[in-house]
């Protein structure tokens, strides 16, 4: 995968954001594309070997739409400025996702903004055995990788029905239950980079499992 050519498309894309600019590099767009999604579909199978549970990822449900949707978000750009990707996407548990772009590249994978069944849900597992979850996030190697929880719409009081001295009150009233790891140009260029992604996936394999189960209960 030449991701120098993808990155020079997207800064291009960045530049030109709007439609013209778009039809007139279309054929481009699809060859860029049509490279990532086989790379990402390889690495589909390199997952698969390396987590016996793992979900296979539908070939047309690994690469996220390039347009934004204008319909809610009329004020954003006609075109993102990244590649997103989901894999190991199981229905009705969390994905781990893959944002390449000209601002911002990351992995990253838990439950964004869950709907209201599965943050009940989520609560209820963590007032039952929190004290898994905090196992799972105050590992070394765990924090190294990814650090904290998201935490940009945290709860200021606690969750309706909960304590505020309940013991697990710190992860109760998160609104998002998913972690990030940042990458550098130079990671995504490196002949190493799925290496490198397997590794994050293997740490983040347990914090995404403590949530599959909760919802899945």
């Amino acid at each position: 995968m030449n991701f120098n050519r993808l990155f020079k498309f997207l800064e291009e894309l960045q530049k030109n954001n709007h439609k013209d600019w778009m039809d007139a590099h279309r054929q481009r767009y699809h060859n860029i594309r049509d490279e990532y999604l086989k790379w990402l579909m390889q690495l589909d199978v390199e997952l698969s070997e390396i987590d016996s549970n793992y979900y296979p990822t539908p070939k047309k449900k690994i690469l996220n739409r390039i347009n934004n949707n204008l319909l809610y978000h009329p004020n954003k750009p006609t075109y993102k400025d990244h590649f997103g990707a989901g894999l190991d996407k199981r229905p009705n548990t969390s994905d781990f996702y893959i944002h390449i772009g000209v601002h911002e590249s990351f992995l990253a994978g838990g439950f964004y903004k869950p709907k209201s069944p599965n943050l009940k849900s989520i609560r209820e597992a963590i007032d039952y055995d929190g004290e898994v979850l905090k196992t799972i996030l105050n590992k070394p190697s765990f924090k190294n990788t990814f650090g904290e929880m998201m935490d940009d719409d945290k709860l200021k009081t606690s969750p309706k029905g909960y304590a505020k001295d309940h013991e697990h009150i710190d992860l109760l009233r998160y609104k998002s239950f998913a972690v990030m790891h940042n990458l550098s140009k130079k990671d995504i260029l490196d002949k190493d980079f799925k290496t490198k992604i397997k590794k994050v996936y293997l740490e983040m394999l347990p914090f995404r499992r403590y949530f599959n189960k909760a919802v899945s209960v």
